[in-house]
């Protein structure tokens, strides 16, 4: 992200921007815990629409948190995984998953990274 695109200089707000919408961390998770094809992406339960799933991928690879491949099992189609930079962010998914089963009744944990489980 750009300097002239920032809403502020706050490192919180800075964040946000990158990745603070409904969709994006779910996108995060589904890609730490193997998934990497649109419609495997698209198959999820929260259920993203596809224009808004393109448009996050996209946003993803532009803000370097992904990268698109060529996977082997694919059919031709792209892939994404996770950078050094998007893996980085897996210990504050973890730490979010802990605040929901303990302050969110109901919840549960059905995806959860491997290398972030405790």
């Amino acid at each position: 992200m750009t300097r002239a695109k920032r809403r502020s200089i706050c490192p919180v707000a800075c964040a946000l921007d990158i990745f603070g919408d409904k969709w994006t961390l779910l996108l995060i998770r589904d890609m730490a815990c193997g998934k990497a094809l649109f419609k495997e992406f698209s198959a999820s339960p929260e259920r993203i629409a596809t224009n808004i799933l393109a448009d996050r991928l996209e946003r993803l690879v532009a803000g370097g948190l992904t990268e698109s491949f060529v996977p082997q099992h694919g059919g031709g189609r792209g892939g994404y995984r996770l950078t050094a930079k998007g893996r980085s962010l897996l210990p504050v998914l973890s730490t979010i998953a802990d605040w929901g089963l303990e302050h969110i009744r109901g919840t549960e944990v059905r995806l959860r990274p491997p290398s972030v489980g405790r």
